[in-house]
């Protein structure tokens, strides 16, 4: 019989929090799929529609030049939800992840430039309305409103590095921790690494179907093998793993 307590007990709804598409796959696939296999609900929010994503050379969407990526992004995030059994998709700024009195908005992807391998900075070109540049408060007043419509028992998002320093990934972490608080909803935040603070899921279960959802992000990555490579030619392994500490 197990003794221990767990993060996810009780979490019939879970609330995903994730800056662009693809982000959900790449961080937290294994862990979306698991909590499908549970029978729980699971949503996502993401903050903006990646429209400053690098695209694979070579791929579908750089010969055939789609429109804007911003489009090509959203269909891509559907393929990839509808196969990891992802409920609901919401976009911050729009009902019900919009404040009250608020007319519906879009939050801009930020970009992003790297500072060395593996660590990212803010570009040096933000936007105004770009998600890491607009008023903290109002995000958070959005993402108050999902909550206090769907309720979850959890919230899951990055922890205070967004994972690789990427500003959209920091700030969804402020806007949800705080949202969190407000609401009183638990938040969890993904652990990249074991550490004794965090409850660690080996979920190699769901291979096929992270690999399979990470397909649908054709324009931002290909799969090679069990590995991920990049826009810019970064590889890295697919992740199956992954830890939630309590925030």
């Amino acid at each position: 019989m197990r003794d221990t307590v767990s993060v996810l007990d009780g979490a019939g709804s879970v609330l995903f929090v994730h800056a662009h598409p693809d982000d959900e796959t790449l961080s937290t696939g294994a862990l979306i799929a698991e909590l499908t296999a549970r029978g729980a609900s699971v949503r996502l929010l993401t903050a903006t529609r990646g429209e400053r994503g690098e695209i694979v050379p070579g791929s579908d969407a750089a010969l055939a030049g789609a429109g804007p990526l911003s489009l090509l992004r959203q269909a891509e995030l559907d393929g990839a939800a509808r196969t990891l059994g992802i409920t609901e998709r919401f976009w911050l700024g729009e009902p019900p992840a919009c404040a009250d009195g608020r007319p519906d908005h879009r939050y801009l992807d930020s970009g992003m430039r790297w500072i060395r391998p593996g660590l990212a900075g803010p570009a040096a070109d933000v936007d105004p309305e770009a998600f890491a540049a607009a008023p903290l408060d109002e995000e958070v007043a959005d993402l108050c409103a999902l909550l206090r419509t769907l309720r979850p028992d959890l919230v899951v998002s990055y922890g205070p590095e967004g994972g690789y320093g990427h500003p959209d990934h920091v700030r969804a972490h402020q806007v949800s921790r705080a949202a969190c608080r407000q609401v009183d909803v638990p938040f969890a935040e993904v652990v990249a690494v074991p550490t004794p603070d965090a409850e660690w899921f080996d979920l190699d279960a769901h291979l096929a179907v992270v690999t399979a959802a990470l397909r649908q992000h054709g324009s931002q990555l290909t799969v090679d093998g069990a590995e991920v490579v990049h826009a810019g030619g970064q590889r890295e392994a697919i992740a199956t793993s992954v830890g939630l500490r309590l925030g």
